[in-house]
């Protein structure tokens, strides 16, 4: 199984992600890690990215969910996938993934990125990724949506509860 961690900055991805994974022994990818040059650049200067910028990097979470399944192994990787048709690319023709989407408020995540220090993501964007935000549809296919919790053990909790993780099997 692979799980995708979704979510605006500041949602706690990265983090809810990498402590998902060691709790169930399953390698972690940060996303943000697969961003072409080019896009961290746009970011760091405060420029908000357009779904053309996006393209390369979702083809290359896509790319790193396909040799995690490949090889048969479950793994968590950290995605932003804002937007319906982002996260449509990411689970199509993938039956063994599954997004766990993190629903925060604006205010929340700016709280977050304040005491964030050195990512590359400038907190002023974050007016931007919510501008582009379609949080998922309830119903929507391979798509769980987790309120964030004041501590990121309790959205990990949520996660597992919902996709019924497990370390062996990845699914109960």
């Amino acid at each position: 199984m692979i799980v995708i961690v979704a979510g605006v900055s500041g949602s706690g991805k990265s983090t809810v992600g990498a402590m998902l994974a060691g709790r169930l022994s399953w390698p972690f990818t940060d996303g943000d890690m697969l961003h072409p040059e080019a896009n961290v650049a746009k970011m760091e200067r405060g420029e908000p990215l357009s779904d053309a910028d996006r393209m390369p990097w979702l083809r290359a979470i896509a790319g790193c969910m396909d040799e995690r399944i490949a090889s048969g192994e479950s793994a968590l990787i950290a995605c932003s996938a804002l937007k319906r048709s982002y996260r449509d690319l990411l689970l199509s023709g993938r039956p063994e993934a599954r997004i766990a989407f993190l629903e925060i408020s604006i205010q929340t995540a700016a709280h977050r990125l304040a005491r964030r220090h050195g990512h590359f993501f400038d907190p002023d964007l974050l007016d931007s990724q919510f501008a582009a935000l379609e949080l998922p549809d309830p119903g929507e296919p391979g798509v769980v949506v987790v309120p964030v919790r004041e501590r990121a053990t309790e959205t990990a909790d949520e996660i597992v509860s919902l996709l019924k993780l497990n370390r062996q099997a990845g699914v109960v």
